[in-house]
């Protein structure tokens, strides 16, 4: 300890001389040491040592409720996987386990994420409630973020606007681990919970970790809760890094997260995981299979992947071959090591004779980032996670259960997030809770009953905010409505799925429509439980390391 103290003090040494003309690089700084003295209380890496559920049944599986595997991947783009024609690098990488799942029963062609951010998605799928609802309308971010990335990006010089930073927002917000999901709110795992079935999470969760709000206080009968972020450490022999010098979030990643998680405590008695973070869970969630085959059972396998930090096992970064740039191979990587996973989970289904009576769902919770500075992740729709373009919603919704869903199917009706619990719940043959609005439908008719179901659908509007962005979709056409530019952009994806043709000058009278809409659904929301600290600029048609030239389309989103 003490060599490390010393070795720490002449790193800070080396940097003091840079700290008067780039305080980036003082916050930068001081956010490695926090780091390196958390760091000091995490624990080996241990055995989980999960329930066991009965060693044998009175029934068979076909004769039991069904099983629910709900797989959350995070940032996944719609290009990244090859369900769609498509992939990484031009196709080089194809997802076949993915492929396969998405083959094997029903494929949502129009469906959203819940939020352009991760946590307002997560939220939605535990509850089938709107933002406007529950108050939770903002990813909560870790101590400083907000200040460090902010400030970052103005010593970068870009030509995109720089990010605002609300010190008041940020020093009246709760602290991190107390940003969450209300726990009046129902959540999925406690309808389960409820109705008898064993709920396990995996993995990320970012609906708050105190106060009543960690995973295994939210209906969780146990968690191994991602406990900070990084894949294995960064110094690790089996790993390949890939740092985004242009992006203020990846040089906050690297200097404030850990090799950490956590097992049915929130935020302590941290410990290091047993490998490479996606193949780590994947293998505790192979356990959960088999522990669980007897009875009743919710799996929720919350991937961190393939969120920054770039991190790939040098196993799959050789695998995938030579594809450049850099990060674009470590990305792939982490891409194949996801699809491993996929079907690592559908082998144990099937190896345990859980297969044909378990539902799986695969989906993410947004679109891909423009800050990883790769094209087509998001192809052949514009925008990028953090703006509400086609790109930074719309995501990957997979829907297998053998038992009643048949394979091969494709469904046209636009779905989302706030449609999973509903879904769920109709599926396992249990009410929705009561004494709340639940916005979202069940999806169950339009897998099971057919074109009749389709015909009959009747909901045709879906909302999306954040701040001063309002975005609905009624029927075909999608309104978004922002302050900073001062912009409103109105398409009609029937004729334009990929939002080429703005008509929101030619057709007033569909904007005025559509801006109603929004209206009284901002009438009647909640407002968000807390304010957001930073407001950032994002070109729509350009990654983060693409030079942002006059005329390129942005906008402004607050988190």
């Amino acid at each position: 300890m003490r060599n490390a103290m010393i070795a720490l003090a002449a790193a800070l040494g080396l940097t003091a001389s840079a700290v008067y003309f780039y305080p980036g690089v003082a916050i930068l700084t001081a956010v490695k040491v926090r780091t390196f003295f958390a760091d000091t209380q995490i624990a080996p890496a241990r055995e989980i040592a999960w329930q066991q559920g009965p060693e044998k049944s009175t029934s068979a599986p076909a004769d039991r409720p069904p099983n629910v595997v709900l797989i959350v991947a995070d940032d996944l783009g719609y290009n990244d996987i090859s369900t769609f024609g498509g992939g990484v690098a031009g196709g080089r990488l194809q997802t076949p386990h993915i492929d396969a799942l998405a083959a094997q029963g029903a494929v949502f062609t129009q469906s959203y994420s819940g939020s352009s951010t991760c946590a307002p998605s997560r939220a939605m799928l535990m509850t089938g409630r709107y933002p406007a609802r529950t108050g939770f309308g903002f990813t909560p971010m870790p101590p400083s973020m907000g200040r460090v990335i902010t400030t970052v990006a103005s010593e970068m010089n870009r030509t995109l606007p720089d990010p605002i930073y609300d010190a008041e927002a940020a020093a009246n917000k709760l602290p991190f681990e107390f940003q969450g999901l209300p726990t009046e709110e129902v959540t999925l795992a406690e309808q389960l919970q409820d109705a008898g079935y064993h709920t396990v999470h995996i993995g990320k969760w970012h609906l708050g970790r105190e106060n009543g709000m960690a995973p295994h206080e939210q209906g969780f009968d146990e968690s191994l809760l991602m406990a900070s972020g990084l894949y294995l450490p960064e110094d690790h022999p089996d790993v390949v890094n890939a740092k985004l010098d242009f992006d203020p979030i990846d040089q906050f990643l690297w200097s404030a997260l850990s090799y950490a998680n956590s097992f049915n405590s929130g935020n302590d008695d941290r410990f290091e995981p047993m490998g490479y973070l996606t193949d780590y869970w994947t293998d505790e969630s192979i356990k959960v299979i088999q522990a669980n085959r007897n009875r009743p059972f919710f799996l929720y396998l919350a991937h961190w992947g393939i969120h920054t930090p770039l991190q790939a096992t040098r196993a799959d970064y050789e695998a995938v071959g030579d594809i450049q740039p850099h990060r674009l191979r470590v990305y792939a990587a982490m891409i194949r090591a996801l699809d491993r996973s996929v079907g690592s989970v559908m082998a144990a289904l099937e190896q345990e004779g859980l297969a044909d009576n378990t539902i799986v769902v695969f989906t993410s919770d947004n679109g891909g980032a423009g800050y990883v500075g790769l094209a087509d992740v998001n192809a052949p729709y514009r925008g990028w996670k953090i703006t509400y373009f086609e790109g930074g919603i719309r995501v990957p919704l997979f829907v297998k259960w053998p038992a009643r869903i048949e394979p091969g199917q494709t469904i046209d009706t636009p779905a989302a997030h706030i449609d999973v619990m509903p879904t769920l719940m109709a599926a396992v043959d249990q009410p929705l809770p009561t004494g709340r609005m639940i916005d979202g439908e069940s999806l169950l008719p339009l897998m099971t009953e057919g074109d009749a179901a389709q015909a009959s659908w009747s909901r045709q509007t879906l909302f999306w905010s954040s701040g001063h962005n309002r975005i609905v979709r009624h029927g075909d056409w999608k309104l978004q409505i922002a302050a900073r530019p001062e912009t409103q952009w109105l398409f009609n994806l029937a004729d334009d799925p990929t939002e080429q043709l703005n008509l929101a000058k030619a057709r007033p009278d569909k904007v005025s429509e559509l801006k109603a809409l929004l209206d009284a659904h901002a009438a009647n929301s909640r407002p968000p439980l807390y304010e957001p600290e930073i407001e950032a600029a994002v070109a729509i048609d350009k990654h983060l390391a693409q030079p942002f030239e006059a005329g390129d389309e942005w906008v402004s989103v607050p988190n």
